[in-house]
């Protein structure tokens, strides 16, 4: 763990407008600084910066918190990286954690190896590009070859385009020259060993695409080779290494992150060269799977930037098919699929050429369709007037949207689906529960009775939503009356935070946001030691809490002095009134919970005649009819209102 003081010290000296000011242009706006959302597309300033308070806010898409969330959220890093990355900033030592002597020789050893690896692909990196521009062989043949696929020159240095000569040991000789590790150089899958023991350069004769990390550094190479030779593959990649792990990386995401989380949505294409062509068309939020399968942890890094997926294909439906359960996979970890398929012939890469960067951008946005319809579409036109066909395209297609984690989607998928394929919705829905059942009972090891395959019912989903006990803002509201006012006296109590505290405990009334919860809990550990510091809860280290409060301390609009002064105009102020807000927001939470206690105690009623137990029933009836009063008091109480 890192030491609590340490924190401490890193969020003193990280001031909100110093760290968030390194991405965004702000302006003084009052008290405040305004500028446009970083995490979304927008015309007109909403996001908010207030350094009184150490929080932003976004009044457009909704993101808050303090200056590690603000990290967290820009440069999609958890909470200690995101710590360090302050830290780095400030120049603050970062502490080194406390592990046994055997763990730590370890981790040491395999930090040192990822170092040096990163030293000597940033090395390679270099050597590559060095090769394409100032080489005469690399300019012929390297640089020609970017340049006929139409890559400009700005393209070519974003991605760290290179060449390797066509020379047995050129690169291996240069960089053992320079002091590199003949070990790590082949750990780095950079050079080989032949059977004789010679060592040789991997990427003999290839134009290089480097493969960078979400951070920028390079960590892995692709190396394409030009001559057609049935002998050599076409690609050779980098190895696993401590620094590269293939089914966790998506080439382009460091270049498209921002873009990403901008548009709320990615296109993802199967080659560099689609990225890259992609780019120069203005389309950047674009990455590619490396040729690969789609793997859970690629969909796990896409997800912490989008749920908004469009797949892209080029015309060829032998690979269209081959790639559906990748997209199954997309659909099961709850992402929403869109696919688009090129013309004939045609993939991102050479469609993009011919069209032009208009044309290119138009097509995008008019030819995106649902993948469970694209599916339905594509398999159809294949299975034709054959019954047996039909009945494996009808099971092909509801095995996708049983993936579909959401049952509301499932209830719209299963409507087109009836639709496209003429089939009874209730057939589908019981095809679907079939395989639903079969999942869960895969999961809990056992077998889950089958119902009477009725249609699932959304109509009892939609009103437990509707239901007054799914809401929390009553508790939420709680939270915001005790960051304004926990210190402010309250007669009776040594202050507003001592009396809610004591209310809620006093009705033994159950808080169910977890969030709201933990606030709670810390407001209470820090009566008993004192006076409530709501700064050490707007930088609290669970970044759920720090979230939260900076959401329920930003304030949309602030009172001008002109009204007072200019216009003599008096506003209340918050502070005025604070004990009657106090008062019926705790009459709200009252009745909240005397609604849940009236519901749960109508359930154990019911079981109780279900049972036949008369002493059940009439103490139950005896409990309502009290429930009952106190709402009908609670009612009359200000803040309440009862429809």
């Amino acid at each position: 763990m890192i030491p609590q003081s340490k924190i401490d010290e890193i969020i003193d000296v990280a001031r909100i407008e110093e760290v968030v000011g390194d991405y965004v242009s702000l302006k003084k706006r009052g008290a405040n600084l305004l500028g446009l959302c970083p995490f979304h597309q927008e015309k007109t300033p909403s996001f908010t910066i207030s350094p009184a308070k150490g929080i932003y806010k976004c009044f457009g898409c909704g993101k808050a918190g303090n200056s590690v969330n603000f990290i967290m959220e820009y440069e999609h890093l958890d909470y200690i990286p995101a710590l360090k990355f302050i830290a780095e900033k400030y120049q603050i030592e970062w502490p080194e954690l406390q592990i046994s002597d055997e763990a730590l020789a370890e981790e040491k050893r395999k930090q040192r190896e990822k170092e040096s690896l990163q030293i000597i692909n940033n090395f390679a990196e270099q050597y590559f590009a060095n090769i394409l521009h100032a080489d005469e062989e690399g300019t012929a043949i390297g640089l020609s070859y970017f340049e006929e696929r139409g890559f400009r020159p700005e393209i070519i240095q974003k991605f760290k385009l290179g060449f390797a000569k066509d020379s047995w040991d050129h690169f291996t000789q240069t960089a053992i020259a320079a002091g590199y590790s003949q070990e790590l150089l082949m750990k780095a899958g950079l050079i080989k060993q032949s059977e004789q023991g010679k060592i040789y350069d991997a990427y003999r004769g290839r134009v290089m695409f480097t493969i960078h990390a979400l951070s920028g550094k390079p960590i892995a190479f692709a190396g394409r080779f030009l001559k057609p030779d049935p002998k050599s593959p076409k690609y050779v990649n980098s190895p696993e290494t401590e620094l590269y792990h293939k089914s966790n990386e998506l080439y382009g995401l460091y270049f498209a992150r921002n873009a990403i989380s901008k548009s709320g949505y990615v296109y993802l294409v199967e080659g560099y060269t689609d990225v890259i062509q992609m780019h120069q068309a203005g389309v950047e939020n674009v990455v590619a799977s490396s040729g690969t399968s789609l793997t859970e942890n690629q969909i796990r890094l896409i997800k912490r930037f989008t749920d908004n997926v469009c797949v892209l294909y080029d015309g060829d439906a032998a690979g269209i098919k081959a790639s559906m359960r990748g997209i199954d996979m997309l659909l099961e970890a709850g992402l929403n699929v869109k696919v688009l398929l090129f013309p004939d012939g045609e993939d991102p890469d050479s469609f993009c050429k011919k069209q032009g960067p208009l044309g290119f951008s138009a097509y995008l946005d008019e030819n995106k369709q649902d993948f469970i319809r694209f599916k339905t579409s594509l398999l159809s036109a294949d299975a034709g007037s054959d019954p047996i066909k039909n009945a494996e395209l009808i099971k092909d297609v509801v095995q996708s949207i049983a993936k579909v984690p959401d049952a509301f989607k499932r209830s719209g998928f299963i409507k087109e689906t009836s639709i496209a394929l003429k089939v009874e919705e209730q057939l589908l829905i019981t095809e679907i529960n079939r395989l639903l059942r079969n999942k869960l009972s895969q999961q809990a090891n056992t077998t889950i009775p089958a119902p009477d395959d009725q249609p699932l019912n959304y109509e009892a989903e939609i009103k437990q939503l509707l239901d007054v006990q799914v809401h929390d803002h009553q508790e939420k509201d709680i939270v915001r009356l005790l960051l304004h006012f926990a210190n402010l006296p309250m007669e009776g109590y040594r202050n507003v935070a001592h009396f809610i505290l004591s209310e809620i405990a006093q009705d033994e009334i159950e808080i169910e946001n977890p969030v709201v919860h933990e606030i709670l809990n810390e407001i209470h550990k820090q009566l008993e030691a004192g006076e409530v510091d709501m700064q050490k809860l707007v930088n609290h280290m669970n970044p759920d809490i720090s979230r939260f409060i900076a959401e329920m301390l930003s304030l949309h609009y602030e009172i001008s002095p002109n009204w007072e002064h200019k216009f003599d105009i008096l506003i209340d102020k918050l502070e005025d009134k604070y004990l009657e807000d106090i008062d019926s927001a705790m009459n709200r939470l009252k009745l909240k919970n005397t609604e849940k206690l009236i519901k749960l105690n109508k359930e154990e009623m019911l079981k109780a005649e279900q049972d036949g137990n008369i002493e059940l029933i009439t103490n139950c009836l005896k409990v309502h009819q009290h429930l009952m009063e106190q709402k009908s008091q609670l009612s009359t109480k200000p803040g309440t209102v009862i429809f």
